[in-house]
């Protein structure tokens, strides 16, 4: 099926679904090659060279997330999807409160808040795809 056949609503949530997928997979990589700055970006310091397998288990847990949500979108599970943008928020709320704490620069902490709403708007975004989607019917 062609980005032709659907709404600009659509289009917008298959977008925004695609790069939250594609970001976490470029954090999954990112976080295996480079752990330490990897940390460093998300708000957090490594306190020995031992942390750096915990960075590469949370790498590995991302590639999941990315695959998972990628494949979600491929199949058009647009439900699904909405529930993983809401359920997904813990992640960022999470990791704001951890950066908050460690005083990362408040970029950082930011960015884990901007990171939330995207994934509210894109759970409203899909919701909306869905009613329109079943308004069609």
């Amino acid at each position: 099926m062609t980005m032709d056949k659907f709404s600009h609503l659509e289009k917008a949530g298959i977008v925004l679904i695609f790069l939250m997928a594609a970001l976490q997979g470029f954090y999954a990589i990112y976080g295996y090659i480079d752990p330490l700055s990897f940390a460093t970006l998300r708000g957090s310091e490594l306190s020995s060279a031992a942390d750096v397998q915990w960075v590469q288990i949370y790498a590995s847990r991302t590639l999941f997330v990315s695959l998972i949500i990628g494949f979600l979108l491929y199949k058009r599970n647009y439900p699904v999807l909405v529930w993983a943008a809401l359920f997904g928020v813990v992640m960022p709320v999470t990791d704001g409160m951890l950066a908050y704490e460690a005083m990362a620069p408040i970029k950082v902490v930011i960015k884990h808040v901007v990171t939330a709403l995207y994934l509210i708007t894109v759970a409203f975004i899909l919701r909306a795809v869905i009613n329109q989607n079943n308004a069609k019917l």
